[in-house]
């Protein structure tokens, strides 16, 4: 009597033992959503750096120079993040940036001076839109906690980037991409990325010519 006592107390310990284990192992499985933005947001910091380096190298205005610092220094310090939570939930990382990022990457490369300058504020201002919408939409639909206190953490060093730009942009005279209430943007003939920038959530992206045709700057109302 008193082993079957035992027996059934030591299976209520086996049970009470698995069942943390279970739900632990559930709880670190991240969805597609998480995963994708991970992933996304990992390409993002690696375009960010290349791009963050070759203002400083490249660029004839010194807010271009001293914005690229800041986004190398900024985005290496995100990946970082990135990579620890990434390694936590077994999610793989890409190696390089999206291709679009690379064809953004290699046209700057072959400008120089106030050409560049613009070419390299236009990209960033595409690509931080695009990284602010991917991340807002991580925060509303992300359903891995440490994922979403990631995008939480990076929205606003994304959104004051985004700010540094479009004062710069206004100066230089680039087209500034329209952002609604919500924060989200719709940078003309762009594509918009999926929420884990699956398709681009490419810095830059397409549209390194003129990411809106229309800018903050509205025409005077004098004009009619």
């Amino acid at each position: 009597m008193l082993g079957i006592k035992r027996l059934g107390l030591l299976a209520a310990l086996v049970l009470v033992g698995l069942a943390p284990a279970t739900a632990a192992q559930a709880a670190a499985q991240p969805s597609t959503q998480d995963t994708q933005y991970l992933q996304a947001l990992h390409q993002v910091n690696l375009f960010e750096i290349t791009t963050g380096n070759l203002a400083q190298q490249k660029g004839r205005n010194q807010q271009v120079k001293d914005l690229g610092k800041m986004f190398v220094t900024d985005h290496t310090q995100l990946d970082q993040t990135v990579k620890s939570t990434a390694q936590q939930l077994t999610v793989q990382l890409p190696s390089e940036p999206t291709s679009d990022q690379q064809k953004v990457i290699n046209k700057l490369n072959n400008l120089s001076g106030a050409e560049f300058d613009k070419a390299w504020v236009t990209a960033q201002l595409a690509g931080h839109v695009q990284a602010i919408q991917a991340t807002q939409t991580e925060i509303s639909q992300g359903s891995e906690q440490s994922v979403v206190q990631l995008a939480q953490d990076a929205l606003p060093v994304l959104q004051a980037h985004l700010d540094a730009l479009t004062a710069l942009a206004q100066t230089l005279g680039v087209p500034v991409p329209q952002t609604s209430a919500s924060g989200t943007a719709s940078p003309g003939g762009t594509t918009s990325p999926g929420p884990g920038g699956t398709e681009s959530p490419a810095p830059g992206g397409t549209t390194t010519e003129s990411p809106a045709p229309s800018t903050t700057e509205a025409p005077a109302p004098s004009q009619s």
